[in-house]
């Protein structure tokens, strides 16, 4: 009689759900990693109990824990995991379920040894986590199993609305002899005769030449930069076969209202999600998931800003070009230990959820539900703490989780358009790690403070990548480092200027073709024209070097470039600052330069924030972009609701009162429910958000 119910119930969630959007979301996903398996004392029932005392609607479990699924070789056990999905669903509470396979079990490793990860460097040793060869026969025979098992068990469970494939999955840069004869193979079909790949990637350095295939030594001590390039692109290909693997199978089974997510990690830099993870192309990944999915992790306290929050969205909301899941994020202090554990202040974790929201996110979900009492992640804090009772956050959980309840119609599936996009280059990520300009600073954070420059002037951006997206759908395309560039790509900037399109270009673009050969003409070689400049020099400054003049009107320890500069001698460009040095003086810094239509702005060393925020303030002006008014401490997010209405979000990321003046048609105030007028002054909270919906 219990599975009958359970089975009306699910019908009827299925035919509620037929005539949803492609996003199969149609209420705000509002949840937390839960494991239930991980307590010291039997408490489901009272953590259900919390759970919907503070609101929360989702769990994700499941991923963590492929021994209780299959503690011997063969002999599987979903008892306990039937028994919580069993008391969720009586509790109303969704469940997507985590493919177990990124953590593998002790008998695994016993029964094949080799299955754990061989690099160029190491052998890795049992008792982490993503310890294995992706490649690995065996391990693909058993991970294929226990998928099939798991979803084959569970995706008829009414409580499963989708499927997390794997957890921040990668290659984790396996060259095993499995990897090896993989890449072999792709070098093959890639360039069809060793006489090509010679060509390529100029094997005649250093005896390189290969006569035949198997000639060829797969190791980790070439110089050759095109080698490292070509087995970056191939590492992330093994990361997009293995996720393919699984989702076929989760396809084979699941509903038409079920979904297939990842939950990606981004690249850690600064104890924070940092820019795009350079060992996974996100973008072609997502070929493996329905719903993009991302974790996002960020400073508590002062160092909060909404900054991380809102380029990790931008970004994976451009992968798939539609709204999408933050599956992890911190709901107290983050980190293995005690270092580095800033404070979370009052309205800091409410804020954080509306940022998320602002962006794109469909979904926010905690990691984890309760702290951990054991183990590496033991003081990466849950919404409960060690003692599992009720406390500070859960109580702003608690309150976010009432607001959205009452306002998510308005601010579910937002659709945002941005006239501004940055183009991202996995390969120059790459490129540049290969051969660095700096050892301070890389493409990360030249992207990072690229991006940083539109969101404090409030300015929207898009993330878009070479071939895929057309520049053309953007009045100024921002393009940090591009070192590796095809022909083609550079063409269709150059015609995109020339048809009236604005760019904003850093030091160390249209250096190299895709093989990593450097390009045999003057720099900026194929830009030259666009860019009206050419340089043979470049160089690292021993210290910062102030731009003369100040033509900014910065502080001085803001009129600043550092780590690389190139000597740029304008052709058709105009100067907008130079170099205040005895040397590099008679050096163009900064120029502009008006080509057909349009226009390229190209910074030639490295800026501090400042200097680009500024930059980027005056070719925005240019192109017609609206750069709205605010106080420093105010970000102004917008949006398009599922009603058609512009949705605004004014956030103060600061412990100060700050007025700003609402200057927009008339609307209503979505969380208090009170009319706001055009020019109305409005007092925002600290580490408050108003958010209003026009008429």
């Amino acid at each position: 009689m219990k599975y009958i119910l359970l089975l009306i119930t699910s019908i009827l969630f299925t035919f509620n759900l037929s005539a949803q959007s492609a996003q199969m979301i149609n209420e705000f996903l509002y949840g937390v990693a839960y494991y239930h398996e991980y307590m010291p004392e039997e408490r489901l029932d009272k953590d259900i109990s919390l759970m919907k005392e503070c609101g929360i609607n989702t769990v994700r479990m499941g991923e963590s824990t492929w021994t209780l699924f299959e503690p011997e070789d063969g002999r599987f056990e979903f008892e306990w995991f039937i028994r919580i999905l069993d008391a969720m669903h009586n509790a109303g509470i969704k469940v997507i379920i985590g493919t177990p396979t990124y953590a593998i079990p002790q008998w695994m490793v016993k029964k094949y040894p080799d299955i754990l990860v061989t690099t160029f460097y190491n052998k890795q040793q049992y008792g982490g986590r993503q310890n294995m060869d992706i490649c690995h026969p065996e391990y693909h025979r058993y991970a294929e199993r226990i998928v099939r098992e798991m979803v084959s068990r569970t995706y008829n469970h009414p409580a499963v609305i989708g499927f997390q494939i794997d957890n921040e999955t990668k290659s984790y840069s396996t060259a095993s002899s499995y990897a090896n004869a993989l890449f072999l193979q792709h070098l093959k079909n890639k360039f069809g005769t060793v006489e090509n790949l010679n060509k390529a990637w100029n094997f005649n350095y250093w005896s390189h030449t290969l006569t035949h295939w198997e000639d060829l030594n797969i190791t980790g001590s070439y110089s050759n930069q095109a080698y490292w390039l070509e087995w970056n692109r191939f590492q992330h290909t093994l990361v997009t076969d293995f996720l393919m693997m699984q989702k076929n199978i989760v396809d084979a089974y699941k509903k038409p209202y079920q979904f297939v997510t990842q939950n990606f990690d981004l690249y850690w830099r600064n104890n924070q999600s940092s820019g795009p993870n350079p060992d996974v192309n996100h973008h072609q990944s997502q070929v493996a998931t329905d719903i993009a999915g991302i974790d996002i992790y960020h400073e508590w306290g002062n160092k909060f800003d909404g900054s991380v929050i809102s380029f990790a969205g931008d970004m994976t909301r451009s992968l798939k070009k539609k709204n999408y899941l933050v599956i992890e994020t911190q709901a107290q202090a983050k980190g293995a230990n005690n270092i580095g554990q800033y404070p979370l202040y009052d309205g800091q974790l409410r804020q954080a959820v509306y940022s998320h929201i602002s962006s794109g996110a469909n979904m926010v979900s905690y990691w984890p539900w309760h702290s951990l009492h054991n183990g590496l992640e033991s003081f990466w804090k849950g919404i409960l703490s060690h003692d599992m009772e009720p406390n500070r956050p859960f109580q702003e959980v608690r309150k976010t989780a009432g607001e959205l309840k009452r306002i998510q119609e308005k601010i579910i599936n937002i659709s945002i358009k941005n006239e501004v996009a940055i183009l991202y280059s996995i390969d120059a990520f790459n490129g540049i790690q290969n051969k660095s300009f700096s050892t301070k600073v890389n493409y990360a954070d030249l992207i990072n403070i690229m991006h940083k420059s539109a969101y404090k002037l409030n300015v929207g951006t898009d993330i878009i990548i070479p071939g895929r997206d057309s520049l053309e759908n953007y009045k100024v395309v921002m393009i940090p480092a591009l070192y590796i560039a095809s022909d083609s790509l550079l063409q269709a900037i150059d015609n995109y200027v020339k048809n009236g399109g604005h760019v904003i270009m850093t030091f160390k673009s249209g250096f190299c073709d895709l093989n990593s050969r450097v390009y045999a003409t003057i720099a900026p070689g194929l830009l030259r024209n666009a860019c009206g400049f050419y340089y043979q020099e470049f160089y690292n400054p021993e210290k910062a070097i102030p731009l003369r003049g100040n033509p900014f009107k910065l502080s001085e320890q803001e009129n600043l470039m550092d780590e690389f500069i190139e000597l740029i001698i304008p052709e058709t460009a105009k100067v907008l600052a130079h170099y205040d040095h005895p040397f590099f003086g008679k050096y163009a810094a900064i120029t502009q330069n008006s080509y057909g239509n349009g226009s390229v702005t190209y910074i030639g060393s490295y800026p501090s924030e400042a200097v680009l925020k500024s930059v980027a303030k005056d070719v925005f002006v240019q192109a017609g972009i609206e750069i709205p008014s605010m106080p420093p401490s105010i970000t102004l997010k917008k949006g398009k609701n599922t009603y058609q209405k512009t949705v605004y979000y004014y956030f103060n990321y600061s412990s100060d009162i700050a007025s700003v003046i609402y200057n927009f048609k008339d609307g209503m105030e979505l969380i208090s429910g009170k009319e706001i007028k055009k020019k109305q002054v409005m007092a925002i909270n600290p580490w408050d958000v108003i958010i209003i919906e026009e008429n």
